[in-house]
């Protein structure tokens, strides 16, 4: 009795979901519309920088719209047929409703959980390039060589990727490999994809420098950071104050006689720039625009690699043995993902570049965990 009592109040809150659901779904169209329009804007399309960001934006919402598209067209035929079985007297039109129904019906959960996964919120941060820092941890000159090991197999995945990656700074091991590495990669989600990757790393294998023939167990530390680039500098229009001023310095009467030098201020930091290199006001203004941002770049990085240093001490550890995020184990060919409890016996692949499965679990599990908490709320 006490069962049925509940079941309307079950159907309401599903009914409720599902709304909320198609409603974040229609919002979604039609900010892909308004964006599809934008494109052709030919404002837009002068801006490569407003161009590339509204493109990207085009490009993310185009995958739920079009999942979108497809679930409300199986809604829409799934009530077109409930309609005929309920209204058509015509056995042979009720048959073949009852047929369509039979396979529209189950397409119903699968496209709801494909929709669930796309609406998942993204970090904003996924889609920007990465930088990696390799660290030799505990275990001497095995270390150093398993750091490069690393270091190996992480760029022959962004080769497979089709990224461009630069190293940036090297400390060689006195044995080989690397004590310290740090690699710049360029492409298509690189942080996104990369990001699980930060942790103790640990190999068990027979060292080279090992004349016993005994398994040693070392470790490696690995970090990734988002890359902070120019175009992540957002400056509100609003924000800066503009003041006018009569040059100084050679130049002539011209100069004596036309407020043509400027100062900008941005409020919200202090920072304040001043010009007046240029014959005119308005290339006066240009320029201060441009000394502005490089000012409040360089202070945006410095507070960025700030935040790094603090991350970085979070993600490596202690770089000793016990604080893993993965193993590497030689003798049994096995890779072993601590977090996932993933383990592959496949070492000698993912070791040479074959890093792509685990890297996929990893982010499958991650929004799973994302898709339960939303679910919750």
């Amino acid at each position: 009795m006490t069962h049925n009592f509940y079941i309307p109040l079950i159907v309401v809150f599903l009914q409720s979901k599902l709304k909320s659901m198609l409603d974040k779904l229609e919002a979604i169209k039609e900010r892909y519309e308004y964006v599809s329009e934008q494109l052709g804007d030919p404002d837009v399309v002068s801006d490569m920088k407003r161009y590339t960001k509204i493109s990207k934006e085009y490009k993310n919402l185009g995958e739920i719209v079009t999942a979108y598209d497809a679930y409300k067209n199986v809604l829409d035929n799934i009530a077109t047929n409930k309609e005929i079985l309920a209204t058509e007297e015509d056995e042979e039109f009720r048959e073949m409703a009852k047929m369509e129904l039979d396979e529209l019906l189950p397409k119903v959960a699968e496209m709801e959980e494909e929709i669930k996964f796309l609406l998942i919120p993204k970090d904003p941060e996924d889609e920007k390039n990465a930088v990696m820092e390799i660290r030799a941890g505990t275990g001497g000159d095995e270390a150093s060589i398993f750091a490069g090991d690393l270091y190996r197999m992480y760029t022959r995945f962004f080769d497979n990727k089709k990224w461009t990656h630069e190293t940036i700074a090297t400390t060689e091991g006195s044995s080989g490999g690397y004590s310290k590495i740090a690699i710049q990669i360029n492409g298509n989600n690189v942080y996104g994809t990369l990001k699980f990757e930060s942790g103790g790393h640990r190999v068990q294998r027979v060292p080279r420098t090992e004349s016993q023939g005994r398994v040693h167990t070392s470790a490696a530390t690995v970090v990734v950071m988002p890359r902070l680039e120019m175009e992540d500098v957002n400056v509100n229009k609003a924000d800066l104050k503009w003041d006018t001023f009569r040059a100084s310095g050679a130049g002539g009467q011209h100069v004596n006689k036309t407020e043509s030098a400027v100062r900008v201020t941005h409020l919200p930091t202090g920072v304040v720039v001043e010009c007046q290199d240029g014959r005119s006001q308005i290339r006066n203004r240009e320029i201060a625009e441009e000394r502005l941002y490089a000012k409040l770049y360089d202070k945006q990085r410095e507070e960025h690699e700030s935040k790094v240093a603090g991350a970085r001490k979070s993600l490596v550890g202690t770089g000793d043995r016990s604080g893993k995020v993965r193993t590497y184990n030689y003798p049994q060919n096995r890779v072993t993902d601590h977090r996932i409890n993933l383990t592959l016996y496949n070492l000698s692949a993912i070791i040479d570049g074959d890093v792509a499965g685990i890297i996929e679990a990893l982010q499958v599990a991650d929004n799973a965990e994302k898709l339960k908490a939303g679910l919750e709320n």
